[in-house]
Order: C-alpha cells, then structure tokens, then sequence
C-alpha cells in the first residue's frame, strides 16, 4: 500500500489530477485501473476521481506493483515499484545551464538557454531539459514539491519562464497566465523593414501535425484567437529589431505571425526564409532563432515583480555587427571647405 497525506500542494484538486500529478511516470490506464476497481482511499472510505482533495487528508493506494515486460519475448515479466521517480538531471548539467534570475518564496524566474528544451520530449536527451533541470534543483534544496514551470519557451528561444514551488502556487501562477496578469516581453529580429513603426498582429493559430513536426498555420477559421503588439526599436538594412508583448500565448506565435505578415524571424527553421538563415550563420555566425524573452511583469501579493534579461551575447554580437554594417553604408557628408 501506498499513503500519502495531502499537503498545499496537493489540497483543492480532484483526486484523478493528484494521482497524475504525483506519479507522472504512471499512464491514465493505470489510474483508471485502480480507481474502477476500488484500490483507492481517502481518509479511509473508497474514493471517485472527481472527489476533491482538502489538506490532511490521508489518501491510501492499495497498489504496490506493475509487471513490466522484458526486452525479451520469451522472458518471464519482472515487477517494478508503482509510482517511480521521474528522471533527474545530472547535477554537473543543473551547473552549466540552469540560471536562477530571481528567487522568492513561491517561485522562482529562470533564464532559459536557446538549446535547451522547456520538458522533456522526442528527440530530448534524459536528463537535458529546464523541467529536469528544476527537478534535480528542487530535490537539492529539498523542497517537498518538484518545482514545476507556469508556462513555456520553444527549445530554440532564450530568456525568461515562471517556475512554481508549490503547488497551489501553479495554480495561481497559471490562473494568472489564463487571464493575461502576467505580460511577458520579448526582442526578436525580423527580415525586412516594417512599414509600422508599431503595430498589431490579430490572426488566428490553428495546429498542424506532421512528421516534420507540429506548427501553427495562421487565418483559419478552426483557429484559435492570438493577438501579438509590436514596436521596432531599431532599423537596420533589411531587418528591424523588434519588442513584442503578447496578449495571447500560443504555441509558435510570435514566430507564425511574424510570418504571416511577410516578416520572418532570423534564425528561424520552422517558420523563417532557408537562404536567409543560411547568409547569417555564414556571415555573422547565428545557429539559433533571434528570439529572446526579456522581460516580465506582474503582482504577486501585493508586490510588483519586474525582471529583464538582457540578450544573451551570441544575439548582442549579430545587432552589433549589423550597427557596424549600417554605418559603414550610410553616405559620407560633404565636406565644406
């Protein structure tokens, strides 16, 4: 049998949300499974999943084991412990690539890597991405809750993300997000020069699975609303470094809107101009999307949080450089002798 007492990161939620939320290595079967057949307890009386959960609580699993399959066929099954940990990150990794920008309380603001995927995924190394990362950081400070991220960066962008550090916490935070409390700023650089010098996207983002990936086609009629504003805060030939504050947050969107309107972000693989990725990385040496979340704002109780990063040096080296090339193409003044 399994028991755990509820605690303030677990109180006010269903039971059938906290047995995924406490086991997140487990399928739904299982669930499903345990919770048909009566296996579960809440404070000693068989439980649904729809029962909320209030904090003391005692919940009971009366579910120790799994059989797992060998590799082989012909293989007697083995018995692995119900509920297992998730996979750490190794502590050197954790060093290297976690960067804490702010830490409180409830919460902590982390400054995200451009290669560093937000949770684990196809094609993600165990053990290499933030939600690890976060995990092997909680468990180092022991705290009682795995620190868990309120929203997410593309693998490719840079900057800042709210992670929780408890459990009714997320559930602000994400509330918070839900209802647009949090603006999160960004600066991308875009191909071309932007008619505006502010403006506003307003399409929506429906999704598209493929083998090449998912991405976002923009302007269905299935879609979902996303609204992305702009200003550029400076031109250079051909290109216009941009602020961007989102009053949605959808997948890709700064990426698919910027396309859709003819501006493409540098760097970009999924959404961007191939010949013009490929002109930057040769001449100016960028192997990432020129995309960077800078700055979030908001209020939590009581108290206004405002944290910026600046651009991470590989994108202060490509606006400098282009500083230098509109310089040296901007004509000479006549001399008055």
């Amino acid at each position: 049998m399994i028991t755990r007492v509820i605690d303030r990161n677990f109180a006010n939620m269903r039971l059938d949300r906290f047995l995924r939320k406490a086991f997140p290595n487990e399928p739904l079967s299982t669930f499903f499974a345990i919770l048909r057949k009566k296996k579960v307890r809440v404070n000693g009386v068989h439980a649904k999943a729809p029962q909320m959960l209030h904090e003391g609580d005692t919940v009971d699993i009366y579910e120790n084991f799994k059989s797992v399959a060998n590799d082989s066929s012909d293989a007697a099954p083995v018995k692995k412990v119900w509920g297992t940990a998730p996979q750490f990150s190794e502590r050197y990794f954790v060093e290297q690539n976690l960067n804490i920008a702010l830490e409180k309380e409830d919460f902590i603001v982390v400054d995200k890597p451009s290669g560093i995927p937000s949770q684990p995924g196809t094609g993600t190394r165990k053990g290499e991405s933030l939600v690890e990362m976060l995990w092997q950081w909680g468990n180092d400070q022991q705290l009682d809750f795995k620190p868990t991220i309120a929203h997410r960066l593309d693998e490719e962008t840079s900057g800042l993300l709210v992670a929780a550090l408890h459990g009714d916490t997320l559930r602000e935070l994400t509330k918070m997000l839900r209802e647009h409390q949090i603006k999160k700023t960004y600066l991308a650089l875009v191909k071309g020069n932007l008619e505006k010098e502010r403006g506003t996207i307003h399409t929506t983002l429906e999704r598209t699975d493929s083998k090449a990936g998912a991405k976002m086609k923009t302007g269905t009629k299935e879609g979902v609303n996303a609204v992305t504003h702009y200003s550029v805060k400076e031109h250079f030939d051909g290109y216009d470094l941009v602020k961007i504050d989102l009053e949605t947050g959808r997948m890709h969107q700064i990426r698919a809107h910027f396309e859709s309107i003819g501006h493409p972000l540098i760097g970009d693989g999924r959404y961007g101009n191939f010949v013009l990725n490929r002109e930057f990385k040769k001449n100016f040496g960028l192997k990432r999307l020129f995309l960077h979340s800078t700055r979030l704002d908001f209020e939590w109780h009581g108290e206004k949080i405002t944290i910026e990063s600046p651009l991470p040096q590989e994108l202060k080296s490509i606006i400098k450089d282009l500083r230098n090339l509109r310089k040296k193409s901007a004509p000479k003044k006549p001399s008055h002798k």
